[in-house]
C-alpha cells in the first residue's frame, strides 16, 4: 500500500522528555508505564510500553523520545494509554526507542 503526503500529515509525531516511569505488574507482557512531557501545548501524556528488555526507569528518565500523540486513547488493562512511543526492533526483536540525536524543545513535530 502506498501512502500519500496527506496520510503522513495526519499522524502527529512529537518529541517529549520522559519525566516518570513506573512498573506495570498488571500487564500481560513485561511493560512500563511511561510519562512524557511534550511541553506547554500538549502537557504530560502517558503510555504503556513493552520496552523492558532494552530500557529501565533509570535510563529513561530525562531521555527525549518520539511518540504519536493523536491516536485515540487505548485501555491497556487497568491503565489508559494516551500516546504511542516509537521504536525499532534490535537484533533480538526487542524495542529500541527513537530519540533525537541532540536535545530539542519538547513538543516539536516531526517533519
Amino acid at each position: 500500500m502506498t501512502a500519500t503526503i496527506d496520510d503522513f500529515h495526519k499522524i502527529d509525531i512529537r518529541v517529549g522528555t520522559v519525566v516518570d516511569v513506573q512498573p506495570f505488574p498488571e500487564a500481560k507482557k513485561p511493560a512500563l508505564k511511561v510519562f512524557v512531557d511534550f511541553g506547554p501545548e500538549l502537557g504530560t501524556k502517558k503510555t504503556s510500553a513493552q520496552i523492558t528488555q532494552n530500557h529501565s526507569a533509570e535510563t529513561l528518565i530525562g531521555k527525549q523520545v518520539a511518540a504519536v500523540v493523536n491516536f485515540p486513547p487505548r485501555q491497556v488493562g487497568p491503565f489508559m494509554s494516551e500516546i504511542l512511543i516509537l521504536g525499532f526492533p534490535d537484533d533480538a526483536g526487542f524495542v529500541t526507542l527513537v530519540h533525537p540525536s541532540k536535545p530539542v524543545p519538547n513538543g516539536g513535530r516531526l517533519y
